[in-house]
């Protein structure tokens, strides 16, 4: 095995992001709906420099993002056709967040947060992430469409997969804009739902959208750290407790336990690492919580432990066709 080859390779993985960010950013692949092109031809419709953009597009094809034909002309793979930005679930908004320069000069100060045991934006920027991102309104802004992005596609498999109640009422603890919540009272029109999370992502909630949940839902600004609102049947943390790490992810818990309504239930929804060395998006995104916000994904032992702190007795874990399972939880 030529071993040097591979290390360049890997050495040069910020070459990758980079050219995915271009690719993205230019909308190569909306140019690309109505069929092949070649690069002079995306040149033009993206004022880019053909030659430059083809060593792009090729670079990209070789991880299956793209394929270049035998005329030169590059196509939409599957992968691809995720960053389009007319279609369900489109990805774009969250590979522009991912690979924005605020997380990328973060994750270039790995090597501190290994060495600190601290996260390497907090360093960077001043302060930490959550903080920052109150902020700057424009990170904010990135930083809630990435999200809802990356969460679109989880919701609707949430929402099939958990066996949800006929009736009943679910809390969504820093569910965002409320994607997952829209998803499940969709699918259980017996139920009703509470949406809370901080205040810039309330304010533009998608739950108003959709006629059919008119009188089903409200939604509330506040801080999951001070308390959650009462009286839920199920409460669900949606990639809420892999941004803390074990101290705050108690303070939130037991702030659910609280507040659960008799025989109600806690489900967390985040990536539950698997032993061993196969690849998982959650061994990616644990590293990433390290560098940015002090937070890390989590076994199925390290969640059973977790919770049990809290006053919760993990019941069960359903494994979803997306990459994040959900963890179920009840009162101890």
């Amino acid at each position: 095995m030529d071993f040097a080859g591979l290390l360049t390779e890997h050495a040069l993985g910020h070459l990758f992001s980079a050219a995915l960010r271009t690719a993205t950013s230019c909308r190569i692949a909306d140019h690309l709906a109505s069929g092949p092109r070649t690069p002079q031809e995306l040149a033009r419709l993206t004022d880019t420099h053909a030659a430059h953009l083809r060593r792009v597009l090729r670079y990209l094809a070789t991880r299956g993002i793209f394929r270049e034909d035998e005329a030169g002309a590059f196509r939409l793979t599957p992968v691809a056709e995720a960053l389009r930005t007319d279609v369900p679930h489109s990805q774009h908004a969250m590979v522009l967040m991912l690979t924005d320069e605020t997380f990328q000069r973060t994750s270039a100060g790995l090597e501190e947060t290994v060495r600190k045991a601290g996260p390497s934006f907090e360093r960077i920027f001043g302060q930490p992430f959550f903080a920052y991102l109150a902020t700057d309104p424009g990170l904010r802004e990135l930083f809630d469409d990435g999200m809802t992005s990356l969460s679109a596609p989880i919701d609707e498999v949430v929402a099939e997969t958990y066996p949800f109640p006929e009736r009943g009422t679910v809390v969504d603890v820093g569910g965002g804009r409320g994607g997952l919540l829209r998803s499940i009272l969709r699918r259980h029109p017996g139920l009703t739902g509470v949406l809370l999370d901080q205040a810039p992502a309330v304010s533009r909630h998608v739950l108003g959208d959709d006629d059919e949940l008119t009188g089903r839902w409200r939604a509330e600004s506040g801080d999951f750290f001070a308390g959650v609102p009462e009286g839920g049947d199920i409460y669900v943390l949606k990639h809420v407790l892999h941004d803390w790490p074990d101290d705050a992810c108690l303070r939130i818990l037991r702030n659910c336990r609280a507040a659960m309504a008799p025989g109600a239930r806690v489900l967390v929804v985040d990536s539950v690492l698997p032993a061993g060395n196969d690849p998982h998006p959650g061994k990616a995104l644990d590293v990433a919580m390290a560098a940015v916000v002090d937070g890390q994904e989590r076994t199925e032992e390290e969640f059973t432990r977790l919770l049990g702190e809290a006053g919760l007795t993990v019941t069960r874990v359903l494994a979803t066709r997306a990459f994040p399972s959900v963890v179920e939880a009840v009162a101890a």
